[in-house]
């Protein structure tokens, strides 16, 4: 068993960029279309710990997660467009924030049908599943470290996650030839569309750019500032009988100074790359989080893939009343559930698949969603907790 420092460092560095060649390589890309490259970068350590080949209780990870986690976060959000989101108007909005409401009140309610099968500690896991069924990924490693969710907990939740989401997405898109027959059922106002071309039609997705080393490493360096000015700070704020760790306050507290800062021209700042970098260090995190889980603990994910079900039944029917209420278009449905479970890459899609032109609406509804992902991710948690 592998138990230096150095070398694991280096083994899980293999893994990240391994995972990340074959994932964008035309010849094996293909390979990812149903299990995701992050599902994959947090899965083979956990296989490397699981088969002894490396130390699974190295205090290394930790380390990892403790250190890096918040700067990683800040440089996520950094680049978010508020100005942008906000000119989608208010019925995009609203149906978004529905998709958000339905999540919440389905993961609380699943989490009191199933805690007789899973137990009471799986509250946590069902809040770190809220993150990321509202933010993505990133959210949900978050609230997975602000509300201590044990590793036997997380597995089995990340495998929900992986599963429920694209099934949904294959659902959803074989529903877009329906879109007619609902709207006209609906008598939803077909002009919010048009709308919603107008108000987007001047946003555009960064450009790649190469990344200028010297503002690279500034904005990391304000990144890992940022990060461990909020810890040094949040062992002050007020825990209130342990329902907000310091760590929690750490994340709250970054995520909120990131969101700041993106309004302002730190933000625009060209060639920082820093939400690119970000990325990387997020991946390089989540194996440290794999290292340290073993597949000993996924035996209770098919019983938490019906519970991730049972969330989504209530989700759309949340999103479903709200189109009714507001006459949205079934566009919106689709568009708004995705762009809460599937996050950045997904919500686009779905809206091109539905409206061709308008996938600037997924994308900008799913940036809404990473940036309230964390504080929606811990909220819940905390709810479920009551009911343990």
């Amino acid at each position: 068993m592998i138990h230096n420092p150095f070398i694991l460092i280096i083994i899980l560095l293999a893994v990240e960029f391994s995972i990340i060649y074959l994932a964008g390589n035309p010849r094996t890309k293909h390979l990812f279309s149903f299990l995701p490259s992050m599902f994959w970068i947090y899965f083979l350590p956990m296989v490397l710990s699981t088969c002894g080949i490396i130390d699974a209780k190295s205090p290394l990870y930790a380390g990892i997660t403790k250190y890096l986690l918040p700067p990683t976060l800040f440089l996520l959000l950094l680049n978010i467009d508020v100005k942008a989101i906000s000119r989608l108007g208010p019925v995009a909005l609203i149906m978004f924030l529905a998709g958000s409401f339905g999540i919440m009140l389905g993961i609380v309610i699943s989490f009191i049908l199933f805690k007789p099968l899973v137990g009471p500690q799986f509250w946590s896991g069902f809040g770190a599943l809220s993150a990321s069924w509202t933010g993505g990924s990133a959210n949900m490693v978050a609230v997975k470290e602000a509300l201590n969710t044990p590793d036997a907990v997380f597995l089995p939740m990340v495998i929900v996650d992986t599963i429920v989401p694209y099934t949904w997405m294959g659902i959803l898109v074989a529903l877009a030839v329906h879109q007619k027959g609902f709207d006209t059922w609906n008598r939803s106002e077909r002009g919010i569309l048009d709308d919603l071309a107008r108000r987007t039609e001047h946003f555009a997705k960064q450009a790649k750019q190469i990344i200028d080393p010297t503002k690279a490493i500034l904005i990391v360096g304000l990144a890992l500032l940022i990060g461990r000015g909020a810890q040094l700070l949040s062992v002050y704020l007020p825990t209130g009988h342990n329902v907000l760790s310091p760590y929690a306050w750490s994340i709250i507290l970054v995520s909120t100074m990131a969101i700041l800062l993106s309004m302002t021209p730190i933000s625009r700042i060209p060639n920082t790359g820093a939400n690119k970098i970000g990325k990387w260090i997020l991946y390089f995190v989540l194996t440290s989080i794999g290292a340290r889980a073993s597949l000993s603990n996924a035996a209770q994910a098919g019983i938490l893939i019906g519970a991730g079900v049972v969330v989504i039944v209530i989700h759309i029917s949340i999103l479903l009343l709200t189109a009714r209420l507001i006459k949205a278009p079934l566009f919106l449905v689709a568009t708004a559930s995705l762009a809460n479970i599937a996050g950045l890459v997904s919500a686009p899609m779905i809206a091109e698949v539905y409206q061709p032109g308008l996938a600037s609406v997924g994308l900008l509804l799913a940036i809404l969603g990473h940036t309230l992902g964390s504080y929606i991710g811990i909220i819940t948690g905390q709810i479920c907790r009551l009911f343990i």
